[in-house]
């Protein structure tokens, strides 16, 4: 993960957009926007329910991903 982020971080400082679809909280937490997709997979999903900071993420009640993403940013 380490080396992927320094790849994509280089890309992002050469003036470049980087889009991700990912699920590894590693790399979620280092994102600068989030767009979080649910509520859930399937017909239940497909909605956008949160789009703004990790920070702000953590905040959003009803996000599955908030309830990971909490416990990683405090490591």
């Amino acid at each position: 993960i380490r080396v992927l982020m320094q790849v994509l971080n280089e890309l992002v400082n050469r003036g470049n957009t980087v889009l991700i679809i990912e699920h590894n909280m590693d790399v979620i937490k280092q994102a600068d926007h989030i767009i979080e997709m649910g509520p859930d997979a399937g017909g239940r999903g497909g909605q956008i329910i949160f789009e703004g900071t990790p920070e702000a993420l953590c905040k959003h009640k009803g996000s599955y991903t908030a309830s990971f993403l909490i416990k990683e940013l405090k490591n």
